[in-house]
């Protein structure tokens, strides 16, 4: 991984996670891999502690990120409850760590779908919290919907987080794509334009003004998680990387789903889509 991140530099920007699969202490050595991956070149101290085999080890693993992430000057995401227990509160101890050592900008918790089985005293009051430490949050719409709510019959959660509320607060939330044609989540194939169509309807986020921040969900609020938003953006002095996309406004590529017809990096084209052509051929001799 480490060299795929050099011979595609150019091409794309990687980031590689230190993440314990498997959790951190499932198997003796776990933490001492991700210490070791970190001192190889890792980007990102990544933790799993709603898989540990007991609350302690979660808690633990969450210490042990916060602890490496700053010994090591490295970014931290971590997959946060996702889960439906209500009672799940790593997310918790996460942001108070960070929020302590003003680590906030430079952490993301991913999935955090506990949210969606929270009640709104507890999830309000973290939400305070969460603007206090400006953590972000990363939410994956496609694999969440798929895969929580299995044991539920009716009504049935839908796995999200609380983008809704989220975006209304000010907390930095975005959508991802975790899993590419994989056991988690079949039928990923990384097209943002899906996931961001999935994740405005499943979070209920369409009204007119709502609808001109979408985008951002997938691009700038992006940027921020990537810890790359002063190098992200219109402005002079920042590397022309973009893409194109089909439509005249928000509302119009996004209604549309509308595809990419060109990705450009440091000013240079990675492709464009030549001019779609079709013959349609329709019969005017009939009158009504």
């Amino acid at each position: 991984m480490l060299e795929l991140r050099e011979e595609l530099k150019n091409t794309v920007e990687i980031q590689i996670v230190a993440f314990p699969q498997e959790g951190m202490y499932t198997y003796k050595g776990g933490r001492d891999l991700v210490e070791e991956a970190i001192k190889m070149g890792a980007d990102v101290v990544g933790g799993i502690p709603h898989y540990e085999p007991a609350r302690e080890f979660g808690e633990k693993s969450i210490h042990d990120i916060v602890e490496l992430a700053i010994k090591y000057d490295k970014l931290i995401d971590v997959h946060c409850d996702e889960t439906d227990d209500p009672q799940s509160r790593f997310v918790e101890l996460l942001n108070a760590l960070v929020l302590m050592e003003d680590y906030g900008t430079r952490t993301t918790a991913s999935h955090t779908c506990l949210f969606g089985s929270a009640d709104n005293s507890y999830a309000y009051r973290m939400m305070d919290l969460f603007k206090k430490s400006r953590m972000n949050f990363i939410a994956c719409p496609t694999e969440n919907a798929y895969l929580q709510g299995r044991q539920d019959t009716y009504p049935k959660r839908r796995g999200l987080t609380r983008v809704k509320e989220f975006m209304e607060l000010g907390i930095n939330i975005a959508f991802a794509q975790d899993s590419i044609n994989d056991p988690w989540y079949p039928m990923g194939n990384g097209n943002m334009m899906n996931i961001l169509d999935n994740g405005i309807h499943l979070a209920q986020v369409m009204s007119s003004e709502e609808v001109k921040k979408d985008l951002d969900l997938i691009t700038y609020n992006g940027a921020r998680c990537l810890y790359i938003q002063d190098r992200y953006g219109l402005e002079e002095g920042k590397d022309a990387n973009f893409i194109v996309l089909d439509g005249d406004s928000p509302f119009d590529v996004i209604r549309n789903r509308a595809g990419v017809i060109a990705s450009i990096r440091k000013g240079e084209y990675l492709f464009k889509q030549k001019p779609v052509e079709y013959d349609v051929e329709l019969d005017l001799g009939v009158g009504y």
